[in-house]
């Protein structure tokens, strides 16, 4: 059992990483909160029935995990950033027009609620409204409305004209 969970862990870990950088802004909070929800799966793992895809309930324990961490407030104290002129990394496919937009798109997913943090990240991996409804455990209709004012809300941070 220890060797299948690894390897499944392994495969989707991709799942874990997208739920942490949409709830963390800060590396160390991350590698934090992956563990946990590895933890969480590690847990979960025997009750798993094959009802729904793997990947389904993958996100959702993963959901379920960081919206717990982010209720409970579990940050740690402030941490002090390089300046941006000690970090001299050269990419060669740097943009800094989209490296602008996708830092706005996460500044603003940051103020967004849980639950619509967890919406946008799967509308974001082009999941169907009905594997949104399944993952976090809201009806179709639901996940319509709260999409419908998600988009609206993240605009009106962005500052973008409809």
């Amino acid at each position: 059992m220890e060797e299948e969970f690894v390897d499944i862990i392994t495969k989707n870990q991709g799942i874990i990483h997208k739920v942490c950088c949409i709830y963390c802004d800060d590396e160390e909070d991350r590698k934090d909160l992956f563990q946990e929800v590895v933890v969480q799966l590690w847990r979960s793992f025997p009750s798993f029935r094959n009802e729904s895809k793997f990947s389904t309930w993958m996100y959702r324990v993963a959901i379920n995990t960081a919206i717990t961490s982010f209720k409970r407030g579990k940050r740690l104290p402030q941490r002090q950033s390089l300046p941006e002129q000690s970090i001299q990394i050269v990419d060669d496919v740097y943009d800094p027009e989209t490296e602008d937009k996708i830092k706005l798109l996460y500044q603003s997913v940051s103020k967004l609620s849980g639950i619509e943090k967890s919406i946008i990240l799967l509308y974001l991996e082009s999941k169907t409204y009905e594997e949104i409804a399944e993952i976090t455990g809201i009806t179709q209709n639901y996940v319509r409305v709260k999409m419908n004012r998600v988009k609206k809300k993240l605009k009106k941070l962005m500052n973008i004209e409809e």
